[in-house]
């Protein structure tokens, strides 16, 4: 900028000679002060910060693709959201409490492309291929000159109010779920792509300084860079990590790097004023005049835009080190480029020619690149002096630099950046898991999604056929789904079946099973509902992909024989683990009739639905086993072991206890599948008469009569007399 003014005020005042030689003058003030690196005036490297929302915090202008936190520009208040669940039968009901919060992030003061992944507290919000992780509405501006306001914002605020931001991108989160954050809105980091492809440093110069600058030479190459601060400070951390320089003329300002353009100078033959000969004169300075160490620190891609450091060190003398902080997205492999060149030029550029030319070299500038006659390479003017009528120039060898940079940027523990999926319901009853007697009926409600990264999903409750719906909360911690590809057939209930297999294929590969000895088996691990049987099973064997073999099996758990057998191909499978199934308590008036919920997870275009009849099977005892007969004289007794919902492992060697208000039974005979007699009994036995047993062979089915219902059937065959 000071040779554009002095050339003009020197050549006002002494024509073109002045011209010249204020503008000599200016390109020394040029490269001295305004170019010079000074201090930390450009963008500097940190640990990636988080966003902030305070007046006066400059906003960068993103360049290629940069991970970068923003500044907070408009936030609503927390919303608070209030869901009240009915307890079972003598229980109260709670009251639960979530919040969200809406609220837009200012990324760049410059055009975008497009925002792909979001880190919140660290975690991924939203993964590479656009799906977000919580529950949240979002909109990106990119930056347009025709983009409008927000609709939200602007329906929050005065009208006529809001700007549209031309110009400058920024994102919107509407309704941004809190629970995983502490309640609060938490820090987010953004990758950020503003231009395809890496970017050129010197094009990126060239651009912010409106015109002032123009490349006349390529720089090199970087991923991205969020620039901020002044243009000399930017500007000397790419001159300091590139090796290029600024030039300066009566027309523009440019900038330069490396061989090409040079003029060639031949020796004049003057001397200098002390009468020594000062042409073609050679100097090398010592080795420690030169950094031994150049450090490089830069943002790494490849480490999800984390610091890293690339140290380069030449051999022999010298304890000199150097710093550059390159506060751009630049691969390790790159930055040990850099700082192997930044080495290597150091220690070439100790050396220093002194070269004294007539009159006519008054117009070779600082910066500029000269030949010399007669000699290859070429060469970088350092300074230039005018002393009675010989331009003296110092110069500083170019050319490339050849390196061999072998660097990584280090392992680091990447954030997961699991798919979520649609999610996947399940709902049934089944026989209750604890010892506790429910006096009301109890569904359960087991979830999970299609990708590795579902986590959880709002609930709703039907028990009217979908008439009417209750929020019920969120659903428990993903649970292992799947479907039965191969079925059991039958097997005892109170033996291990060793001889039964049954291969499942899992929602996911993700998804796992594992092996349970004795131990683990007799204290309820590797619970399944399969079809419609609960079973144990101890051996887990991965076939490939989601397909799994189950082995070692105990059968017609909790209650259940009388689905063992009776599985087929597609059947559902549900590993019962107890932190992934949530209790459903239902009024005792719903037995008999349907149950319905609606899951809805952070990416499903509609919630998910599963269906369940409740059959009251959570409320109902067991069926009676043990059924045997025995003739006395011309009658049969029939007599049977009751069980009960209470009691399951038979700790103590005791009955277990009843479980119900009374201890009844209803008995069944029936000939030829026709009712020949039913009768209710007190105890667990029934005395058949002559006249019962005429006819031929009976068939007697037993159940127990709760107080919410009756059992299962128990049945035996009774051959005729």
């Amino acid at each position: 900028m000071a040779t554009l003014v002095l050339t003009t005020v020197g050549g006002l005042i002494g024509g073109p000679v002045g011209a010249m030689l204020g503008g000599l003058i200016g390109q020394t003030v040029d490269r001295t002060l305004i170019f010079k690196p000074g201090g930390r005036e450009g963008p500097r490297l940190q640990e990636l910060s988080v966003q902030t929302s305070s007046y006066g915090v400059a906003i960068p202008q993103l360049f290629g693709t940069m991970r970068v936190a923003g500044t907070v520009i408009w936030a609503t208040e927390l919303q608070e959201h209030r869901e009240k669940h009915r307890g079972g039968k003598g229980q109260p009901s709670t009251t639960t409490y979530s919040y969200s919060a809406s609220f837009a992030v200012l990324l760049s003061q410059r055009p975008i492309r497009a925002v792909h992944r979001i880190w919140a507290d660290g975690k991924l919000l939203r993964g590479a291929a656009g799906d977000f992780k919580a529950q949240t509405g979002f909109r990106l501006y990119t930056g347009s000159e025709a983009q409008m306001p927000d609709p939200l914002i602007a329906s929050a605020e005065a009208a006529g109010t809001v700007p549209g931001h031309r110009g400058c991108a920024y994102a919107v989160f509407e309704d941004l779920a809190l629970a995983d954050y502490g309640n609060r809105i938490p820090s987010l980091t953004f990758e950020v792509e503003a231009d395809p492809g890496p970017v050129d440093a010197h094009a990126v110069l060239a651009e912010l300084s409106d015109g002032l600058l123009v490349h006349e030479d390529a720089g090199f190459t970087i991923g991205g860079f969020a620039a901020s601060g002044s243009l000399r400070g930017i500007a000397a951390q790419f001159e300091a990590a590139g090796g290029g320089w600024t030039t300066a003329s009566a027309e523009v300002l440019a900038l330069r790097r490396g061989e090409g353009g040079a003029r060639t100078v031949a020796d004049a033959g003057f001397r200098a004023s002390d009468g020594s000969r000062a042409i073609g004169a050679r100097s090398l300075a010592a080795q420690d005049s030169a950094p031994k160490r150049v450090a490089l620190a830069h943002y790494d891609p490849e480490r999800d835009y984390q610091a890293g450091v690339q140290i380069a060190e030449r051999p022999g003398a010298g304890r000199g080190s150097e710093r550059v902080e390159l506060a751009v997205a630049l691969s390790a492999g790159d930055a040990s480029a850099l700082a192997e060149a930044a080495v290597a030029r150091a220690d070439r550029e100790r050396v220093r020619r002194q070269l004294a030319l007539g009159w006519d070299g008054i117009d070779i500038a600082p910066g500029d690149r000269v030949a010399l006659a007669g000699e290859a390479g070429q060469w970088r003017v350092e300074s230039v002096a005018v002393e009675q009528m010989v331009t003296k120039l110092s110069l500083s060898p170019l050319g490339a630099v050849s390196v061999s940079p072998r660097a990584a940027g280090g392992r680091m523990l990447p954030v997961p950046d699991l798919m979520v999926g649609t999610t996947l319901a399940a709902l049934f009853e089944v026989p209750a898991l604890e010892d506790d007697v429910s006096q009301a009926p109890v569904l359960l409600a087991a979830a999970s999604g299609t990708g590795a990264g579902w986590r959880s999903a709002a609930l709703l409750l039907s028990h009217d056929s979908g008439a009417s719906w209750e929020a019920v909360g969120g659903t428990a911690a993903p649970a292992v789904l799947g479907t039965v590809a191969v079925a059991p057939g039958a097997a005892p209930s109170a033996l291990e079946d060793r001889r039964s297999t049954i291969e499942v294929e899992l929602t996911h590969a993700d998804m796992l099973l594992r092996d349970a000895d004795v131990a683990a088996l007799d204290a309820g691990q590797n619970l399944a509902l399969v079809g419609g049987e609960l079973v144990q099973f101890g051996r887990a064997e991965p076939l490939g992909g989601a397909r799994w073999r189950l082995s070692t099996l105990w059968r017609g758990r909790r209650g259940t024989e009388a689905a063992i057998g009776m599985q087929a191909i597609g059947d559902r499978f549900v590993l019962i683990a107890r932190e992934a199934v949530r209790a459903l308590p239902l009024p005792v008036s719903t037995i008999g009739g349907e149950a319905r919920i609606l899951a809805s997870g952070v990416a499903d275009p509609v919630p998910a639905e599963a269906v369940a009849s409740v059959t009251g099977a959570s409320v109902v005892p067991p069926a009676p086993v043990h059924l045997r007969w025995r003739r006395e004289q011309d009658a049969v007794r029939l007599s049977w072991t009751r069980r009960s919902r209470a009691g399951w492992r038979w700790l103590d060697g005791a009955d277990a206890p009843l479980a119900e208000e009374s201890e009844t039974y209803r008995v069944t005979i029936l000939r030829d599948g026709i009712v020949a007699r039913e009768v209710v009994v007190p105890v667990p036995e029934l005395l058949l008469e002559p006249a019962d047993l005429a006819g031929g062979a009976l068939v007697a089915t037993v159940r127990q009569l709760g107080t919410l219902g009756a059992s299962l059937p128990a049945g035996m065959a009774i051959p005729a007399s």
